[in-house]
């Protein structure tokens, strides 16, 4: 299947402002053999995922993943190509966009792009966070030396919860894996994100690895990995715990995939990025005042929508190897409050106005929740209190 120039895509723009490509700016297989051929960025195969639009270079050996919307190319961390190739790509694929009224956002730069770009005339580096990473071949040290991670894996072998790798095809049959995944959302904070967070993968994991938490019968939890094929590694896309959970579920689940992978010659694993993370002193120092004051109240204020500090915890116990920075780079002389809006809109394929909004509401109804069953635990627990002093029975 041929991508098509902008000028031949469907370009009539949703509510939201993203625009709507025809499906023939799509060519999944096509990404995907790519992908497994040269992804070195940790999100690289992800651009086989829903919704990612498809661009290709003339000589076929690259690719880019991306969606448009309000004008801005957000790109899937970086071309995916030869390293020796990468320079040559950016210039071809950024004449492609210039030249079809667009400009570019590289979201999840990291490493290859990231030495390119940064600090050449005309592009923005804004610091998103950091990602751990792990040496495969050196985790069973770390369980060994950490007696609460240890513990946790420990208590839930004795909860008879048990880890299988399940084929693609079996993951994709099984419903209880949908099952399990349903609950999980119904835990978030925000409304259901897609572009690089996407949940909804169970209907074509060909070429990741999932691996199965079961109780009995029940499923509850899974851990669905992501190839970073010319890092020999693995994204953990999804950390999946259902209800009814024993502790230690997810520690057993990440133990388990540690080994498997290890086993097979893998040299990286990382579990993805940990936004406004602060633990790295690569900080670049273009960003814009405003941006700076915007993301710090986002890590005070936010966590009503997102709990950046409980993730930023739970990926730190496993006490990753390195910290990993990664950036967005736009191809703009100062990041600009279009930008941000542009990101914001390709993960909430919607207005973020109305993406904020609808967090807003699910949170008061969340806080709400707490607050009746405080009072009815305290009412309960005066109740209780007053008939003690008088001698009710």
């Amino acid at each position: 299947m041929r991508t098509l120039p902008f000028s031949r895509m469907t370009t009539e723009p949703a509510a939201s402002g993203v625009v709507r490509a025809a499906t023939v700016s799509r060519d999944v297989e096509r990404a995907r053999r790519l992908a497994l051929r040269f992804g070195w960025n940790s999100m690289a195969y992800q651009v086989v995922n829903e919704g990612i639009l498809h661009w290709f270079s003339a000589s076929s050996d690259a690719m880019v993943g991306y969606v448009r919307t309000h004008g801005v190319c957000i790109v899937v961390g970086a071309p995916i190509c030869d390293g020796s190739r990468l320079r040559d790509v950016l210039t071809e694929w950024e004449q492609f966009v210039r030249t079809n009224g667009a400009r570019v956002c590289y979201f999840g730069a990291a490493g290859r792009v990231f030495d390119i770009l940064h600090g050449q005339p005309g592009y923005a580096t804004v610091l998103l966070g950091a990602q751990p990473t792990w040496d495969p071949a050196r985790w069973y040290e770390i369980p060994a030396r950490v007696a609460s991670l240890r513990g946790q894996i420990n208590r839930s072998l004795r909860k008879q919860v048990r880890v299988t790798e399940f084929t693609p095809e079996r993951a994709t049959a099984d419903p209880r894996l949908r099952l399990c995944l349903e609950q999980w959302l119904r835990t978030r904070g925000l409304p259901t994100l897609h572009f690089l967070v996407e949940p909804h993968t169970l209907h074509d994991l060909r070429g990741r690895r999932v691996f199965v938490a079961e109780r009995g019968a029940k499923v509850v939890g899974f851990i669905n990995a992501s190839p970073v094929a010319a890092r020999h590694g693995w994204l953990v896309e999804q950390f999946v715990r259902g209800e009814g959970a024993p502790n230690g579920t997810i520690e057993l689940l990440f133990d388990v995939m540690m080994r498997a992978v290890a086993e097979d010659g893998a040299e990286y694993v990382t579990m993805g990025l940990v936004p406004l993370h602060e633990g790295t002193h690569l900080r670049p120092d273009e960003n814009p005042a405003w941006l700076s004051v915007l993301l710090a109240a986002t890590r005070v204020h936010g966590r009503r929508f997102y709990n950046f500090d409980g993730l930023e915890r739970f990926k730190t116990k496993f006490r990753p190897d390195d910290w990993e920075p990664i950036y967005a780079i736009s191809a703009e002389p100062r990041f600009s409050v279009r930008t941000l809006y542009a990101i914001a809109a390709a993960f909430t394929v919607q207005s973020p106005v109305k993406a904020v909004a609808a967090g807003l509401v699910r949170a008061i109804r969340v806080e709400s929740r707490r607050l009746v069953g405080w009072l009815g635990r305290r009412l309960s627990r005066d109740a209780s209190a007053d008939a003690s002093v008088h001698g009710a029975p």
